[in-house]
């Protein structure tokens, strides 16, 4: 069993709680004026999620939000990342406003307050409105604009409560996933479109900030990306490459632009066939000033070089030995404080927390209603271990979510994947507070005290 770090590690009002995001547990997707969004029409096609699931009830958290809020309190958790769903406010995409979209999560923001839980939301979880991918999705610069306009209306009815706003999570899964691997929605296998959502992506984070900022000058915002260490799985020279290579793709190629006002110049070179149109001022909008940067941490690739597969030619290896999840995902905390570290020196973010960090395993509650996640236990202890050896070493981390609060609709996979620190029985909506769930509130408890 792995143990936890001492919680003195973690300075006073380091903030501890886990994360969501709308179309994983909402459901409600046709109720109280929403729009479809491209999951919807993704989930819907036959053949695209393992088991043939949609988001269209998910965890009912619309409804039993009260509830779900009732069990973070009575964990003890002290902060709660959710994402706002762009069709639920704006069901076209623009224009029309729909009321009752907002007052949910005017709701949600509230009962999290009063629970003594703070609100941090994310304004791009991946539902794209059905409307404005009709009218070229993340393929055309209109639908930056279009998520800026959004982004103020949500700050205009939550502005004044929520203490740190995200604009996207994860472009590069919006864009790698979604348009060149085609497991999550458009469904495409497209480079040149790959890189083209990429930039607009980024180009909406950037056009969001502006317009926040103007909205509310003093608003937290910032961005959350997925982020992966690359270590080579035999020693050579073509082996290490192809570790430059991987982390530049995955890495790279949004941090570099955030943070530097450029995409890095090996990979644009070697994309150069294939580089979308960049307008003269486009990096400058992308890389101004944020509060914060949200890191999404899972695991690490293992790669060798492997010239036949599709660029950046580097082929996933498994470690032997090593503990991998129902994700198939190695359980590596070393890379989390690789990954802190090495962003506060090539970086230098004001501010870093950990927006999502987790493991699926096989959970199952047992006859005398316990849920025996040991796997995920040991997986949080080893994490918050490498936060700790990360904050003694000076790297600005002020908080820690765990993916995800509970069990939920893991995309493309369907309902197959657990996550959660609460168990979710489906069929009967019922939730139980896994191994995970007790050891993460007595650690934060001890925290406290």
């Amino acid at each position: 069993m792995t143990a936890f770090p001492d919680p003195a590690a973690f300075p006073p009002g380091f903030k501890f709680g886990a994360a969501t995001s709308a179309y994983q547990i909402e459901g409600a997707v046709a109720e109280d004026g929403r729009g479809p969004s491209w999951w919807d029409t993704f989930a819907h096609t036959p053949g695209l999620i393992r088991d043939a699931s949609t988001g269209d009830i998910a965890c009912d958290h619309y409804h039993r939000w009260a509830e779900d809020l009732d069990l973070m309190q009575g964990l003890g958790l002290e902060a709660y990342r959710f994402s706002v769903a762009w069709p639920r406010v704006l069901p076209e995409g623009r224009g029309r406003l729909n009321p009752a979209g907002l007052d949910f999560y005017e709701r949600l923001v509230d009962g999290l307050l009063a629970r003594g839980i703070t609100p941090y939301a994310t304004l791009y979880h991946w539902d794209l409105p059905q409307p404005l991918a009709d009218a070229g999705g993340w393929q055309v610069r209109e639908t930056a604009e279009a998520f800026a306009e959004f982004s103020v209306q949500v700050m205009r009815r939550l502005g004044d409560r929520v203490a740190r706003w995200a604009t996207l999570n994860e472009p590069r899964c919006s864009a790698y996933v979604g348009h060149l691997e085609g497991r999550h929605a458009p469904g495409w296998t497209d480079l040149a479109a790959t890189l083209k959502a990429a930039h607009h992506l980024l180009l909406a984070h950037g056009r969001a900030v502006q317009a926040l900022r103007a909205e509310r000058p003093g608003a937290s915002l910032g961005i959350v990306l997925d982020v992966k260490p690359f270590t080579a799985a035999a020693p050579g020279a073509e082996h290490e490459a192809a570790v430059r290579r991987a982390d530049g793709v995955f890495n790279r190629w949004f941090l570099d632009p955030i943070f530097k006002g450029r995409y890095p110049e090996d990979i644009a070179a070697d994309y150069a066939a294939v580089m979308p149109g960049i307008g003269a001022d486009d990096l400058a909008l992308i890389s101004q000033p944020i509060d914060h940067l949200g890191i999404n941490y899972y695991t690490r690739g293992h790669v060798l070089h492997a010239p036949e597969t599709r660029y950046p030619h580097a082929a996933e290896q498994r470690v032997p030995g090593a503990h991998y999840s129902t994700m198939e995902w190695e359980d590596w905390p070393e890379g989390l404080h690789l990954m802190l570290t090495r962003l506060q020196r090539d970086y230098a973010p004001k501010a870093i927390y950990i927006a999502e960090n987790g493991a699926a395993e096989p959970d199952v509650v047992d006859a005398d209603g316990r849920c025996r996640d040991t796997a995920r236990v040991n997986y949080l202890a080893g994490h918050l271990g490498a936060c700790a050896r990360a904050l003694a070493e000076g790297v600005p981390l002020d908080a820690y979510l765990v993916w995800s609060f509970m069990d939920n609709f893991e995309w493309g996979r369907g309902y197959t994947q657990r996550f959660g620190l609460v168990h979710v029985d489906y069929a009967t909506q019922r939730r139980t507070a896994k191994d995970s769930a007790l050891a993460y509130r007595d650690f934060i408890a001890a925290h406290r005290r």
